[in-house]
C-alpha cells in the first residue's frame, strides 16, 4: 500500500507493487533524457526538467515552461489529468528531478494519483525487474487532451517571499559552498542529498525528518519553504516534506537565480 501524505495525493508506491500492476500507471522517468536512453524500466517516458525549463524574459534561468507546453507534452503521452501516474529517478544524476516532477504535476492541477517509486531505479534493478534501453523500446501512446489548471498557491515570488518572511522558516538545499557564496536573509542550509537515505536512496520518513528539522533549529510544524537555485533540488526537499504529511510547505521555484535578479 502507499504511503499516504498530506493534502494533494502524493504517495510512495513500492517496486513490488508497479510491477505486479504496470499496466494501472503512467510511468515517467525524470532524469536526463540520455540516462533514460541508456536503461529506463520498460514501459517508461523520459520527462526531465531540464526538458521543460527555460530562461524566461527576465533572464531568469530554470523557469517552469507554461503550463500549456507542459499539458500538451503530457496530452501527448497519453496522460489526462485524472491519469494514475508513477515517477521515478535515482536521488542524483536529476538532482532531485523526480520531486521537481511531482511538484509541477501538482502545480499544473493533476487529479490522478501521482507516486513516487520508492528507492527509484536503484531498487528497481536490485529486483531485477525489466528493463530497456533506447527509444525503440518505447511505447506509442495515444494522444489526448490534457488541460492544465495551474494552482497559484504552489507558486511564490521572489518579492512576495521577501515581503512574507516572517511567516515562513527558509530552508536552503543547495550545496554548502553554493551557500558560503551567498543566500536568502534568515534561511538554514540543509543540503537537499539529507532528505534521503540508504543505497536506495529513499526519503525520510516523517520521524527521519522531524529530526533532521529540528538539528537544525526548525520547527516542523510551522511553514517551511525549500529553495535552491531554480526549483529543482528544492522540489525534491518539498516532496519529502508533503510524503511526510508535515504541515505546509513551498518549493520557492524561482530559488537564488529569481532572487538574485530582483535584488541584485
Amino acid at each position: 500500500m502507499p504511503n499516504p501524505c498530506q493534502g494533494a495525493d502524493l504517495a510512495l508506491l513500492d517496486v513490488q507493487a508497479l510491477n505486479n500492476d504496470k499496466t494501472a500507471w503512467v510511468i515517467l522517468d525524470a532524469r536526463p533524457v540520455k540516462a533514460w536512453e541508456e536503461e529506463h524500466i520498460k514501459g517508461a517516458f523520459s520527462f526531465s526538467w531540464e526538458q521543460y525549463t527555460t530562461v524566461d524574459k527576465d533572464q531568469i534561468a530554470y523557469r517552469i515552461k507554461d503550463s500549456k507546453i507542459l499539458g500538451q507534452a503530457l496530452g501527448d503521452l497519453g496522460i489526462t489529468p485524472v491519469t494514475k501516474v508513477v515517477v521515478y529517478a535515482d536521488a542524483g544524476e536529476s538532482w532531485g528531478g523526480e520531486g521537481w516532477l511531482c511538484w509541477a504535476l501538482e502545480w499544473l492541477g493533476h487529479q490522478g494519483e501521482v507516486r513516487l517509486l520508492k528507492g527509484g531505479i536503484q531498487a528497481w534493478k536490485r529486483n531485477g525487474f525489466e528493463l530497456a534501453q533506447g527509444r525503440s523500446s518505447q511505447p506509442t501512446p495515444v494522444p489526448v487532451s490534457y488541460i492544465p489548471k495551474p494552482d497559484a498557491a504552489m507558486l511564490i515570488s521572489a518579492r512576495e517571499l521577501k515581503q512574507r518572511l516572517h511567516e515562513f522558516q527558509l530552508v536552503d538545499t543547495r550545496s554548502i559552498r553554493e551557500w558560503f557564496m551567498g543566500h536568502l536573509p534568515g534561511a538554514v542550509h540543509i543540503s537537499w542529498t539529507r532528505f534521503f537515505t540508504g543505497p536506495d536512496r529513499i526519503p525520510l520518513d516523517v520521524v527521519q525528518l522531524k529530526k533532521l528539522l529540528k538539528k537544525n533549529d526548525l520547527n516542523p510544524d510551522k511553514p517551511i519553504v525549500y529553495y535552491c537555485s531554480g526549483g529543482i533540488r528544492s522540489g525534491y526537499s518539498w516532496l519529502v516534506h508533503e510524503l511526510a504529511g508535515l504541515p505546509e510547505s513551498l518549493n520557492f521555484e524561482g530559488g537564488t537565480a529569481e532572487w538574485e535578479v530582483v535584488y541584485p
